[in-house]
């Protein structure tokens, strides 16, 4: 808490008359500005709608005075007693223009009578009027140290809180344990850690994987950044060789710590539908080792004025503390196209993602897939922000023979009792997703509920399906124009086997 401390005690005597903190950690913020209080001998005071105004140095009992938000801020505008003015959840009344001159007047004399108004809540949407007239604290997240302290705390309460109770626990255990609760606060910390004890008097490995999942949770209730655990490895993603091979090429700059701007980026997938683009962000992750976090911009986007970009702050922020990690964002051109009737609020999170993409230091890596490319603007595209645009083709014959022995595999089914090469053969023009639906619907098939599941009946389903390069033909030849040139096609030479005419060679290096 020290730290917070003296860098609170800096803003204070900076003579500013407002000072916000948006915090859930009330409890922490209430005994911070108590300790202030005491070390620079300033009186200070406490607000609540439930308790009034009372001291915050020490107890004098609840008298409920001045409980009404516009009583309160009557008294502390006509008192002769400079001090400091905590106001707890103060935010609903923010609205009320009477509320905000007396405000702005407390804060105006401020000279003459220092008077500083610290508002604490979960959130705080300052008024215009008086926002040249306030500054924003965020309290400091604990570090490894402290975790490691915090760790011992709880342990040594839990033994103190029964006769004979005892602890165990593996020195690797808690170090990884407190690794893993990076990025949260100290009263979250708190609880995960003794939860974690609870369960069985120790800390285990089993117990970092339980908090870690917990902690994934707390770092985004709004669902706006999804933890993703179905992470692949590269070697159960069919083809993509070329990119595959480029991941590896970066694995280790990426892990290593200390690269600062030079680490890997990020890059954006675009190619046909169905065609594995999300499948190859998460094998990125996989790849890397790392959590995968998808954003949503579904729950980005928030009817709010202000609010979707505060979200995508919010969801970069929550990025970078997990960091080293992979960042997916999923038909990017949905949050940020333009020409749509939300382009004030798209060009908005765009500045916002820009912002972000060029300045972080952190290593989060971006994963961004797009079906329409072209409605994305050029400048999220050009080097520097991303490292490489890939395109994901229709699979050649040997990605084919190998997509139909994924999912056969999966499904407890033996790849060797299957025609592969026949089958690769009739799905040209498949894309990857089209051919999981034909094993799927061959499963379903009248012979498959005996149990024999042939290479003619996956025949039959094969035959009796249009390609989406039938289907699509027109829009396949558009968006492969488009890519020839301007990307790195994911599938390397050895994914193709050079004579179908829907297959098309590699561009790029």
């Amino acid at each position: 808490m020290m730290p917070d401390l003296h860098d609170l005690e800096i803003l204070l005597r900076s003579d500013t008359p407002i000072v916000l903190i948006e915090s859930i950690e009330e409890p922490r913020v209430i005994e911070l500005f108590a300790k202030l209080a005491v070390r620079i001998a300033e009186p200070a005071f406490r607000w609540s709608i439930t308790e009034g105004l009372r001291r915050l140095e020490f107890d004098t009992g609840s008298h409920s005075r001045f409980a009404d938000p516009t009583e309160l801020l009557r008294h502390v505008r006509s008192s002769q007693q400079r001090g400091l003015y905590m106001l707890l959840d103060f935010h609903p009344y923010l609205d009320s223009p009477l509320h905000v001159r007396l405000i702005k007047e407390i804060a105006q004399d401020y000279e003459h009578l220092p008077k500083t108004l610290i508002f604490v809540s979960h959130a705080l949407e300052i008024p215009p009027e008086i926002r040249h007239l306030s500054l924003r604290f965020e309290l400091r997240l604990p570090d490894r140290q402290r975790m490691l302290w915090l760790i011992r705390d709880e342990a040594q309460r839990w033994q103190d809180g029964a006769v004979g109770r005892s602890f165990r626990t593996r020195r690797d255990a808690i170090d990884q344990l407190a690794r893993n609760l990076l990025g949260v606060t100290e009263s979250d910390a708190r609880r995960l850690i003794r939860n974690a004890i609870r369960h069985d008097g120790a800390i285990t490995h089993e117990d970092v994987e339980t908090v870690k999942r917990a902690k994934y949770e707390l770092l985004s209730p709004e669902g706006i950044i999804s933890f993703e655990y179905d992470t692949r490895s590269f070697a159960e993603i069919a083809g993509l060789s070329a990119l595959k091979a480029w991941i590896e090429r970066r694995r280790s700059a990426f892990l290593r710590a200390g690269t600062g701007r030079d680490h890997p980026r990020g890059i954006l997938i675009t190619g046909v539908q169905g065609g594995g683009k999300s499948l190859a962000a998460k094998a990125i992750a996989g790849g890397f080792g790392v959590p995968l976090l998808r954003l949503d911009f579904g729950a980005l986007y928030d009817k709010y004025i202000g609010e979707t970009e505060k979200n995508v702050r919010k969801a970069l922020a929550t990025a970078d503390l997990m960091a080293p990690c992979v960042l997916w964002i999923d038909e990017i051109e949905k949050g940020v196209a333009t020409g749509s009737e939300d382009e004030g609020v798209g060009r908005r999170v765009l500045a916002t993602l820009l912002t972000w993409m060029a300045e972080r230091t952190t290593r989060v890596f971006l994963a961004a897939t797009a079906n329409d490319i072209s409605r994305l603007p050029p400048e999220l595209i050009r080097k520097g922000r991303i490292d490489e645009i890939f395109f994901v083709d229709l699979p050649g014959g040997p990605v084919r023979r190998e997509i139909f022995a994924i999912h056969l595999r999966h499904r407890g089914l033996d790849p060797a009792a299957f025609d592969l090469a026949a089958l690769a053969d009739a799905s040209a023009g498949f894309t990857g997703a089209g051919i999981e639906q034909a094993v799927v619907s061959a499963l379903y098939a009248d012979s498959s509920v005996r149990g024999r599941v042939t290479t003619e009946a996956l025949m039959r389903e094969v035959t009796s399906t249009k390609p989406l390069s039938v289907v699509m033909s027109s829009q396949l030849d558009a968006l492969r124009a488009w890519s020839r040139g301007r990307t790195v096609q994911a599938h390397g030479p050895e994914d193709q086997d050079g004579h179908e005419p829907h297959d098309q060679p590699p561009v790029g290096a």
